[in-house]
């Protein structure tokens, strides 16, 4: 019978791809890694990896094996759910993931509620990047999270996780003066740290109205961006979430852009009374 803990391995080396990342993300050693895949590939009798010096490739039976692994995996995650169902009160670690500008709106009153209605869970809160939520949700060091879309950034298709909306915002191109997106191409840009969802926004959205933005600062914090912008530093995109309060000095003009939030959990998990009782207080806190 095949190991699920080897399994889990192979299934986030097709996400990661590296041992290293593998091994970092789960706290093995990349030897420790490299030798469970190996026992995995003499168990099953077939080439899982495909190995190029230090790189390593998934076979075609080694993906079509990852599938399985989801499959697996979310059967295992409902079983875990229904058995938690059978407790009388709802106990236990609840760690939700969520950007920086839902703290104030969102998460807030959502953590107020789940402390009144469940005061026996253990809430735990990490601020990340959305683009960070799959990772952090598959390797289970979040359990439920907040997860975005921008119209020029799609979320990736990810087997071993479920999603549900929960806000559409409007996104707005700040700037000292009103002029349209298309005008800025010799403008200077602010745009998030390289691998955010927001970075990518910038150079896609900027693309698509017909040139390649050029980036001067980078910032995460749209409190910091809004000030960059007034400080005559460059223009920037800003979500509804993160237009709350602007400089006087600063213009936000609408774009036809929208940013969508999703709730984000394992595949499985969401019946669980712990991750039913977020989505609950998550959904009740989301403006409408």
């Amino acid at each position: 019978m095949l190991d699920v803990r080897k399994l889990r391995l192979l299934r986030e080396l097709a996400h990661r791809g590296t041992i290293a990342a593998v091994a970092e993300a789960l706290a093995y050693t990349p030897s420790a890694v490299s030798q469970q895949l190996t026992a995995l590939e003499r168990e099953t009798g077939v080439p899982l990896l495909e190995r190029t010096g230090r790189r390593v490739q998934l076979t075609p039976a080694a993906l079509g094996l990852v599938e399985r692994t989801e499959e697996i995996l979310a059967t295992l995650q409902e079983a875990a759910a229904d058995l938690a169902a059978t407790a009388s009160t709802l106990t236990g670690t609840l760690r939700i993931g969520v950007f920086p500008t839902a703290v104030q709106t969102i998460l807030t009153p959502a953590l107020v509620a789940l402390s009144t209605d469940h005061p026996g869970l253990d809430l735990t809160v990490t601020e990340l990047d959305p683009a960070a939520v799959p990772d952090a949700l598959r390797d289970e060091s979040l359990d439920v999270a907040l997860i975005q879309e921008y119209d020029y950034v799609p979320i990736a298709s990810d087997q071993g996780l479920q999603t549900e909306p929960l806000l559409e915002e409007t996104v707005y191109l700040a700037a000292l003066t009103a002029e349209p997106l298309a005008a800025r191409r010799d403008t200077s840009w602010i745009a998030g740290t390289p691998g955010t969802l927001c970075h990518s926004l910038t150079i896609r959205a900027c693309e698509a109205a017909g040139f390649t933005p050029r980036i001067r600062h980078h910032a995460d914090d749209f409190g910091a961006v809004l000030a960059l912008v007034a400080a005559g530093q460059g223009v920037a995109f800003v979500p509804d979430l993160g237009a709350v309060a602007p400089p006087a000095s600063v213009v936000l003009t609408p774009l036809p852009i929208r940013r969508r939030t999703h709730l984000a959990y394992r595949r499985g998990t969401g019946n669980h009374p712990a991750i039913s009782a977020a989505r609950t207080a998550l959904q009740a806190a989301a403006p409408s």
